[in-house]
């Protein structure tokens, strides 16, 4: 289960912009290997599966994969 909370992990002070900072964390996010790519990749997979063991752990993955790393 999943609770959201609308508050950062930790106090942010942004004092000037980074846009290339902000191009690398964005690309790791929606990027060709950032989590949204992995967690499709991993919930694709499930279905080619053989045991249900095998199916449950690439469905485990692949939705924590989906979750930001700050909301774990």
């Amino acid at each position: 289960m999943w609770f959201y909370e609308k508050k950062a992990q930790y106090p942010i002070k942004i004092k000037k912009t980074d846009p290339r900072m902000a191009s690398y964390i964005l690309s790791q996010y929606g990027g060709p290997d950032g989590e949204l790519a992995a967690s499709l990749r991993y919930l694709s997979q499930r279905y080619a599966m053989p045991t249900p063991e095998a199916i449950a752990t690439l469905n485990d993955i692949g939705t924590e994969e989906f979750a930001p790393t700050c909301y774990q």
